[in-house]
């Protein structure tokens, strides 16, 4: 017998000078059925781990449907995550919210920017395992450039220095200030000017070598591009009238990267009554 169905969408994280605090939800979903019966749960998998951080797995069946890439910087393991935390949430009727679920599960993700979204929804700010859900869509839509290859979340994460200089710390304070802004006021000039990074994009770049390619020549109507978490996704913002055109432009390209409009979904993780 069946006891929940659930849905959790990807995430784009970071976006420019929001590092690890800053992400979006966006329009494309895992799903997750909890059954009675069946064969034992994988306890390795990730879903079922976080499931069982809040209620017992036993005699219970996990069927997962995989719609988000792995390991391409749009929050596949947080959405699984999600999934996990959610299910158990709604089976054993724990009332929990979004920040709840957040503390439950971020040691598994590890970071909490792309778990914060795929729970709350919209985009949120996030930091000490608090989340502030600051609008329900970006100025701008986002279209995903993914491409065959993977990178790993922690090579990735190696591939940062210890320290950086105070200019390029205070030049993208200022830009994350400018984000904060943007995001809060749907400002699309305001989000423009916001995207620039200089303590983790340039030190991606060997494992993104997309985001300089598309940064040399934007769509028009474009108002930015950002890698997607740790990449190699990289997002291109366009302005809402000027979308089909900037994913036609965007697909004659770049004919072997997967051109996607994933537009910013105000739903996260939840119960499908469907």
């Amino acid at each position: 017998m069946t006891l929940v169905r659930v849905r959790a969408p990807a995430s784009t994280a970071n976006i420019g000078p929001g590092f690890d605090c800053a992400a979006a939800a966006l329009d494309l979903w895992n799903e997750l059925e909890v059954s009675e019966g069946g064969d034992a749960a994988d306890p390795d998998h990730l879903g079922v781990q976080a499931f069982a951080r809040l209620a017992s797995v036993d005699g219970l069946t996990f069927a997962f449907v995989d719609r988000i890439p792995r390991e391409r910087g749009l929050g596949s393991s947080a959405a699984v995550i999600a999934l996990g935390l959610t299910a158990a949430n709604a089976v054993a009727d724990l009332g929990l919210g979004a920040e709840e679920l957040l503390a439950a599960g971020v040691e598994l993700e590890g970071h909490a920017d792309n778990l914060a979204a795929a729970l709350a929804g919209g985009v949120c700010l996030t930091w000490e395992r608090k989340i502030v859900r600051v609008a329900d869509e970006a100025p701008a839509v986002p279209v995903a450039l993914v491409p065959q290859a993977t990178v790993s979340t922690a090579a990735a994460r190696a591939a940062l220095p210890a320290t950086v200089p105070h200019a390029d710390a205070t030049f993208t304070a200022g830009r994350a200030t400018l984000l904060g802004a943007a995001l809060a006021s749907g400002s699309g000039d305001l989000f423009a000017e916001a995207l620039a990074d200089r303590i983790h994009e340039p030190y991606r770049a060997d494992g993104a070598p997309l985001l300089a390619v598309v940064r040399e020549q934007l769509p028009a109507g474009a108002l930015g591009s950002t890698l997607s978490g740790s990449g190699p996704t990289v997002v291109v913002w366009a302005r809402p009238d000027t979308v089909e055109a900037c994913a036609t432009e965007l697909e004659a390209r770049f004919p072997d990267v997967a051109v996607h409009v994933l537009n910013v979904s105000p739903r996260g993780a939840h119960v499908d009554e469907h």
